[in-house]
């Protein structure tokens, strides 16, 4: 199973990719706990893009054995942490990625790159 959205590199994006990503999971029977993580860690990588890479993107969401959440844009840059400073202003969506997810990464691209996101499929 799988479903995608595009999305403009503008603020209002961000809640977007939460309500896809929430409606999806709902629809396909996930657990309230699963769907209310997916939703925060999908919108710390939109942010990531609308404040950083400033370009259209695409948000998908797979159900396998795992979930898997990417979001790709046009910039290849890969994006960065601020190392691990918890009372930063911000720069931190990679550590809060990287603690509640079952694994993610980065793949450069020639039109750009995905970062991605695993979690541990939970039915309702």
């Amino acid at each position: 199973m799988g479903a995608t959205i595009e999305l403009a590199p503008e603020p209002a994006s961000v809640r977007s990719a939460r309500t896809f990503c929430a409606e999806r999971l709902a629809a396909w029977g996930a657990a309230p706990e699963l769907v209310e993580t997916a939703a925060l860690l999908v919108s710390e990588l939109v942010t990531n893009v609308v404040l950083h890479a400033g370009t259209p993107l695409v948000v998908s969401v797979r159900r396998g054995g795992r979930l898997r959440v990417e979001v790709e844009d046009r910039d290849p840059r890969p994006p960065v942490t601020k190392g691990g400073d918890v009372r930063a202003a911000s720069g931190r969506g990679l550590l809060l990625i990287e603690a509640m997810s079952e694994g993610f990464g980065t793949e450069v691209r020639p039109s750009g790159k995905l970062v991605w996101f695993e979690l541990a499929w939970q039915g309702a």
